[in-house]
Formats: structure tokens, sequence, C-alpha cells
């Protein structure tokens, strides 16, 4: 039943300190800090890396963008015919992520079919998008992809298992162990073991289960039609976008790489994993008629003192005053007033920031010409509930985990026939 399952895995036939320069963080953080990535490039030194098989994207606009992909490309053919990797088939990597904060984040490296992922809102699909996807982000990606004999994921899938059935188990288990090292630049700690045999078919087991539980949670209540949701994307949707696009397009052309294009390699972890936080991304709004703005927001949300759908809104001087919404358009707070902002400006013009932290709102609105909100951080509890009734999430919904704390590339797959 689940679209998640073992597959065939290559890590990189190195020491500790040899996996400390290979493992570097998600291609999609530090898009505006170019110097990180300088720093990285200096740590690795000319030593296998990850960071020789990835595009990081704060070098996705440069022109000689076509020729680092080339580059890539030639890098991930030349490990793999030096005997770099060592493949283990057929199994699972339970993953170990000891972040900067001290806190644990257990996870499961293996496959996902992309015939059961649909990123469309209003998808029924059983992995679906947690936020909207921007298609204009897919084809530069699929430029990277297409060609690329390997794929490393920073793609990291969520499951909503409260009883911790799933991955939790593992952690009394005696697995194989297969890296052990401390990530660069802040990272944390990161270790691996392979999961196989009974082992992994309990996980998959476990998947069902959790599966049919939701059946029966929309047979009780009705909605038998919404279709399962048993995975939905935490981290690196555009990455499995892509993914699916080149899939789609192997499958369409007969390409004897169809079926290995059909998986694709990502992370599962527990939505209620201690080590994962949902932080609130408020929004600050400048360059409008406040008069007309509030009168506009108070006719179109219909504002109270106090009603379900809460926030704050910090205007003239920093004042901060709580407003809550008898209009609701969306099962979030920051649903229905997004929707309300994107119209605003459409209509009027204006600019939207979004921003992490209240004081940092408070403070750029101390001067009195823009207007802040501060937004409920979204409760764990909330997020496949309201994927599943609003079909996606507004985007800048929420923050999970700061940048040094997402996924570091480690495990590798082939997509590419030998």
């Amino acid at each position: 039943m689940t679209a998640f399952s073992k597959t065939n895995i290559l890590l990189p036939k190195l020491d500790a300190a040899g996996m400390a320069k290979w493992s570097v963080v998600a291609c999609d953080q530090y898009t505006s800090e170019p110097d990180y990535w300088t720093k990285t490039a200096e740590i690795v030194d000319g030593a296998p890396s990850a960071l020789k098989l990835i595009l990081p994207e704060v070098y996705l606009e440069e022109p000689d963008c076509d020729k680092r992909i080339s580059v890539i490309n030639s890098t991930m053919t030349e490990y793999l015919e030096s005997g770099l990797f060592e493949e283990f088939k057929n199994c699972l990597v339970l993953t170990k992520r000891t972040q900067a904060d001290g806190r644990l984040r257990a996870g499961l490296v293996g496959a996902v079919d992309l015939e059961m992922y649909d990123y469309n809102k209003g998808s029924k699909s059983q992995v679906r998008a947690t936020e909207a996807t921007v298609k204009s982000r897919i084809p530069p990606r699929v430029k990277i992809r297409m060609n690329a004999p390997l794929e490393l994921p920073h793609i990291m899938i969520l499951i909503d298992d409260p009883k911790c059935t799933v991955i939790e188990p593992l952690l009394e288990k005696e697995l194989k162990p297969v890296y052990d090292f401390e990530l660069m630049q802040n990272g944390g700690h990161l270790s691996g073991a392979i999961v196989d045999g009974d082992d992994a078919d309990g996980v998959l087991d476990a998947l069902d289960k959790l599966a049919e539980e939701e059946l029966k949670i929309r047979h009780w209540s009705g909605l038998e039609k919404e279709g399962v949701l048993l995975y939905a994307m935490g981290d690196g949707n555009h990455s499995l976008a892509t993914a699916k696009e080149c899939y789609e397009q192997k499958k369409a052309a007969g390409s004897p790489d169809a079926e290995l294009a059909r998986f694709a390699l990502v992370e599962i972890v527990n939505l209620h994993s201690p080590a994962l936080e949902f932080e609130a991304i408020h929004r600050v709004i400048s360059d409008v008629n406040a008069y007309d703005f509030v009168r506009t927001m108070e006719e179109v949300l219909g504002l109270s003192d106090s009603a379900e759908q809460e926030f704050q809104m910090v205007g003239l001087g920093g004042k901060v005053k709580k407003f809550g919404i008898t209009k609701p358009t969306s099962n979030l707070t920051v649903g229905s007033l997004q929707k309300f902002l994107d119209e605003y400006l459409a209509k009027n013009g204006g600019k939207i920031d979004y921003i992490h932290g209240e004081d940092v709102v408070r403070k750029i609105c101390a001067d009195g010409s823009t207007i802040g909100f501060l937004l409920p951080a979204m409760k764990k509890s909330e997020l496949f509930p309201t994927v599943i009734k609003d079909g996606a999430l507004p985007r800048k919904t929420f923050s999970m985990g700061h940048a040094h704390d997402k996924r570091f590339y480690c495990e590798a797959r082939r997509i590419t026939r030998l």
C-alpha cells in the first residue's frame, strides 16, 4: 500500500574524516550567503564530496551554470567508475541526526514511487506537497537531473505517526552501522545504519497500518473520496517535483532509464519527532494606504476582538493589538490572512516581506510606515488535516528548523542504467 520502499543505496567508502568532507548541506540553503559555500569549498579542499555532485542554488543564475552542470555529471561518472561507492542492496538507512541544539532527529532513507506523488493543489495522491509548487522553478532543476547518473536527496517527507510505530522501534535494535561523523559548519552529528531483511519489512508493514488507520478515519468521516495522505512534504518539494518531471519525460520517450527514474531517494521523518519544531513566519506590509488597508481588511475578514483565528497586528509606533477573524477562508489563520493580502496587494499595490522573529517585526514597524502581522505557530496536528482540507498550505506558513539543521547529503542512488 505504501509509496515508500526499500532500494539500492550507494555510500562512499570513506572514514569519518572523509565523510565530514563528503556530506554538505542542502543546495537550497544559504542562497544569499555565498561566503558559506566558499567556506564549504575550502573545507572540502579537493577531497571526494557531495559538493561536487550538486549545484548550490546561490549559483543557479550564474552565467556559467550550464558548465557547472556538465562538470557535475562528469564527476558523478568519475566517482562511479573509480569504485568510490559501496552499494547496499534492497534496504533502507536509519539516520540519526544530532542537531546543533543537541536534539536527536531520526529518519529513514529509502525510495518513494513518483507514480504516487502529485504536487498539484487538490491532489488526492498518497504523497502530496504541503505548500504551493512554483512550476517555474522546475525547468532549471530538470537540466541538472535529466542526464545525471546519480541522485542525492535533500528531500524530507513527514509521516503522521503520533504513536511512533514506524521509525522509533528501530532505535532499540542492533543494526549494521555504516557511517558516524561530525558534520561541517555547525551541522551537528550524523550516523547511519542499514535496515534490511525482517527489520525493513517491519517498517513497511507499519506504514501499511498507518494507511489502514487513515482509511478508517476517511470512512467514519464520510471522506472516502479524499484519498489517503500518508506522506506530506517537509523539505525539498521542488526537488521531488523535478524528479517527477524527469520521470514523466523519460516514460513518455520510452527511455530504458524510466523504471529507475520512477523512484526518488528521500528521507522520511516522523512529524512528532521532538527535534522538529514549527516556527511561525510573520508578515510585514509597506507602501500601502494604512487607513484603506485596515478598513478593507475589517470588511473582508470580519475582524473582531476575539475569534477562533487570531493574530496580532503591529501598527503605528510598534503598537500591538490582537484581532480575530470571523470570516475565515482557510483552515489556518495564516491562510485567511494571506489570501486577503495577496488580493489586496494585487489590486492596490504595496510590498510584503516574510519575517522570522517577533522582535524583528516590532523593530521594522517602529517608525509607523509599515504594518506587521504576528501569526501563531502552526500546531503539528494541523498539518495533515489542513493539506487534506485546503489542498496545500499558503506559502511561508511555517519554518521547520534553522539552515544548519536542514538535511545534509550523504546517501546516493543510481538513476541511469549501467
